[in-house]
């Protein structure tokens, strides 16, 4: 079975853009735009220029925040259909990444403009409303990170990580361990 079209891929993940004009729609998902990044492979970096939004359709990009001895805490993820609040954020606010974000598994994603994402959060109510929905959906999610880390006991939150992996076997280090509970 064939690969959907990116723009039927598009519209599946971010139905938002779903009352966009076709040669809008068209324009804005560019073949030339859709990128393919390999697992372990750094997506964006802190104190870099936000070039512009990413769209995921395939893959999970952790985004995390590395302290100066090395620590690093993972903020979130972005799965498909979901954004990335620190992109919007520093397009918004027109500032450098304050976090890194590293492809977990294969990515396939939409990169759309700073330009596009401009014009869309001015002109489109549906795809600002999915951004900015996002924005309450990743404070929320980070007022937990905090509390968890602030007031859980370590076991508690590493019998919690377990859990949540759902798998029979893990295949991850100490290290990878230590850095996903900060």
């Amino acid at each position: 079975m064939a690969a959907p079209h990116p723009t039927a891929r598009v519209l599946e993940l971010y139905p938002a853009l779903a009352g966009m004009a076709p040669d809008q729609l068209t324009a804005l998902i560019n073949p030339r735009a859709v990128l393919h990044i390999p697992a372990g492979r750094e997506v964006f970096a802190e104190r870099q220029p936000c070039t512009g939004f990413p769209l995921l359709l395939d893959g999970s990009i952790k985004v995390v925040k590395q302290a100066a001895n090395g620590r690093e805490l993972t903020l979130y993820r972005v799965v498909p259909g979901g954004s990335c609040i620190i992109s919007s954020s520093c397009l918004l606010s027109h500032t450098d990444y304050n976090a890194r974000g590293i492809a977990e598994t294969p990515l396939t994603l939409l990169a759309l403009p700073t330009a596009s994402f401009a014009a869309l959060m001015r002109d489109n109510t549906p795809f600002r409303d999915f951004v900015f929905h996002l924005f309450a959906e990743r404070i929320s999610e980070l007022m937990q990170l905090v509390e968890e880390v602030a007031f859980a006991q370590l076991d508690q939150r590493l019998a919690k990580l377990l859990l949540a992996r759902q798998e029979n076997a893990l295949t991850v280090t100490h290290q990878q361990l230590a850095d996903e509970l900060g």
